[in-house]
């Protein structure tokens, strides 16, 4: 349960002006770095434990959520405190993790159940586990919350899940070991890093399919969007892959740290945020010129698989 104290000092931060923070699941050395991109300098670094991988911060930049696999838990940060301010239990392989855009309900891939578990924000707990395919990953709610997507690694596919009846609606062929998944703002097209065919699927949720494929690096891992274009973190090749959204024809490569992965525009679509594994260290990408313009030393092992900005 959250103290009183705590929650009251998030409570006052909520409207306060503040730089965009990058909150960074640093896997091996079990902590998360929180870095102030206005000024490129991280501020605090927060123990997790657990071999954290997966991170959710809340829209309204109250909470971040991680997932621990190895304590198979899911920690809660409060990010104004920069402090974990509660733990919950979720068995399992916790991997993936979305929040609702209304921040009461947290979704967890489940790596080795084939499941998704739904935890109630308020009361803290699992309420809910709902069946997908095999070995989901990557999480992403639509912008209006009534749907859940998750990609399904060892199925080659995209689970669509009602919110509402906590359902699944339908089951969409992609790529090979599909890992990351991203939304548009749209809530129209959905978008897949593929690690086993080393491409990006693209899908018409409304109409629950795959409607184009873009070839890209070795091992894709997550993909971003900003001004019309993708970007996709090539694990094995560390270069970043940028696409045009509407022609799907390839703009550019570009060389970032070793082993990038989670990555992220920023709210004012200026720049791209790419976590690098081997390296530890952020890459920000200047999108109009999409150059490398600075470079940030993180924690060991980063991954920051999610939604990791506070905006």
């Amino acid at each position: 349960m959250l103290r009183a104290a705590v929650f009251a000092l998030a409570l006052a931060g909520i409207g306060a002006a503040r730089a965009e923070e990058a909150f960074v699941t640093n896997q091996l050395s079990d902590d998360l770095t929180i870095v102030d991109l206005a000024t490129s300098k991280p501020v605090a670094t927060i123990a997790i434990g657990g071999k954290p991988a997966g991170v959710a911060v809340t829209a309204d930049g109250r909470f971040a959520y991680v997932t621990s696999p190895d304590s198979k838990s899911v920690s809660v940060v409060d990010a104004v405190a920069r402090q974990v301010v509660g733990r919950i239990e979720v068995g399992g392989g916790p991997l993936g993790i979305a929040v609702a855009p209304d921040g009461a309900t947290v979704f967890v891939a489940d790596w080795y159940a084939a499941a998704i578990r739904v935890i109630d924000v308020k009361a803290q707990v699992v309420t809910a586990s709902i069946a997908v395919g095999a070995s989901p990953s990557g999480l992403a709610v639509t912008p209006d919350g009534k749907l859940l997507l998750s990609a399904d690694r060892d199925d080659d596919s995209v689970s669509v899940v009602d919110i509402a009846t906590r359902e699944r609606r339908a089951v969409i062929n992609v790529g090979a070991r599909p890992f990351g998944i991203t939304i548009d703002a749209d809530g129209r097209r959905a978008y897949t890093a593929n690690v086993g065919s080393n491409d990006v699927s693209v899908i018409d949720i409304a109409e629950a399919r795959e409607i184009g494929r873009v070839k890209v690096g070795l091992r894709p891992y997550a993909v971003a969007l900003a001004l019309g274009r993708g970007f996709v973190t090539d694990q094995y090749d560390s270069t970043v892959s940028v696409f045009d959204l509407t022609t799907l024809a390839p703009v550019k490569r570009i060389n970032v740290g070793d082993h990038p992965e989670g990555i992220m525009a920023t709210s004012d679509a200026r720049r791209i945020i790419v976590a690098n594994w081997e390296s530890n260290t952020l890459s920000i990408i200047d999108i109009e010129t999409l150059e490398v313009v600075d470079e940030v030393k993180v924690g060991d092992g980063p991954r920051a698989f999610g939604v990791f900005l506070r905006r």
